[in-house]
């Protein structure tokens, strides 16, 4: 009699295992599911920040102490901010309200019309960029996650430290009797000697960093020097005795648009965005950006534009300062002591060119390539990079 009920008893657990497996297999799907939706979610968002990071750099590299720096950067961020995600199908665009600026990293953001009063950018250091609330579909865990998620993404950008290695620099050299000499925010300097100023017999500041031939001389001009040095740091670098008037003119004449004689090319070698001659770098600073969204008319007084595509700040260079006492006779070696950022203001004439002068800027800019080593010697405070804060 025991071994028949327990028949019977066993008769009412047929599809026991059958209901168990299928809520089992139910489980493993939706956990698959999650896991899929997930790791979606991790590259959407990946996607949208990568754009974030890009687009607060864009706007760091115009921070310049002046309103136009602001403005200008707000641009150069939702410029740059071209961005689809869900695998390049859904667009998402970036506006003003996304971009916002402070003084100090943790706090105190505001609107690109708060900061761009004179009152607040002379000292802005920092800007953030969040992206839109993006929705993403959830496409397996829709009962846990409902429908869709919406992602954004943040970053913060600013100046980097002072800088103490210098990259693209240009191979001229402004002299300085000693290392106390100070450059004077405004003056214009000597960076190629004419005939009578040379600071040796054959030797006119021209440098051989981006190689021995005048050649080599404009390119590097026209380009930047592919080289780095350190602040304080023994560098020698051969110079390159004569005026190499032609080369010297095609390289700092491109930055202005102009490419008669040469073999620089305006798609590698790019003019600025401003080709007005005769200005002082605060006219040019002062009007960076202008015409473009939210910023003033350009005025013809200060703002020329090229008939090629240009890229703002081309005119602003790196040169090395080098003293007087290097320079010996005929090709030799000399030592960088410091680097300043200078102001292109005027195209070098034809003939010899003369004395070719640049204007020495003192506020804080992001110029050129370079990073900060902390086993060299302190930076120029002057001189930073745009970097990524967080």
């Amino acid at each position: 009699m025991d071994r028949l009920a327990q028949r019977k008893n066993r008769k009412g657990e047929r599809g026991s295992i059958l209901a168990m497996s299928a809520l089992g297999m139910l489980s493993v799907l939706l956990a698959v599911g999650l896991g899929v939706d997930i790791s979606h979610f991790y590259l959407v968002k990946t996607e949208l920040q990568n754009a974030a990071d890009a687009s607060a750099l864009a706007a760091a590299s115009a921070i310049n102490s002046k309103p136009s720096g602001i403005v200008e950067g707000t641009n150069r961020a939702v410029n740059a901010f071209k961005n689809s995600y869900e695998f390049n199908n859904t667009k998402v665009e970036l506006s003003d309200i996304n971009v916002t600026w402070s003084k100090n990293l943790e706090s105190g953001y505001m609107s690109v019309a708060d900061a761009s009063s004179p009152a607040n950018a002379a000292s802005i250091r920092f800007v953030k960029v969040t992206t839109p609330e993006s929705p993403v579909g959830v496409s397996f865990a829709a009962a846990v996650l409902g429908n869709s998620k919406n992602l954004s993404a943040s970053a913060t950008a600013g100046l980097s430290v002072p800088l103490n290695v210098f990259c693209d620099f240009i191979p001229l050299s402004v002299l300085i009797d000693d290392d106390t000499t100070t450059l004077v925010k405004g003056q214009t300097y000597t960076i190629r000697a004419g005939t009578g100023g040379s600071p040796s017999p054959g030797n006119y500041q021209i440098l051989a960093v981006a190689g021995r031939g005048g050649v080599d001389v404009g390119y590097g001009i026209g380009s930047g020097v592919n080289a780095c040095a350190k602040a304080g740091e023994t560098y020698s670098v051969d110079t390159k005795p004569g005026l190499t008037a032609g080369k010297v003119r095609t390289g700092i004449n491109s930055r202005f648009d102009d490419y008669q004689g040469s073999q620089l090319d305006p798609s590698q070698q790019p003019p600025d965005t401003n080709i007005k001659e005769n200005i002082s770098y605060k006219d040019y600073s002062d009007n960076l950006g202008c015409g473009r969204i939210n910023a003033p008319a350009c005025d013809p007084q200060y703002v020329r534009a090229p008939s090629h595509a240009g890229v703002d700040n081309r005119r602003v260079v790196l040169i090395p300062l080098v003293k007087v006492s290097e320079y010996d006779a005929g090709r030799g070696t000399v030592r960088f002591f410091r680097f300043g950022a200078f102001f292109l203001k005027t195209k070098a004439a034809n003939g010899n060119g003369g004395d070719i002068q640049a204007e020495y800027i003192e506020d804080r800019i992001a110029v050129g390539e370079g990073e900060y080593d902390p086993t060299a010697a302190a930076g120029d405070p002057s001189l930073a990079a745009p970097v990524l804060y967080k």
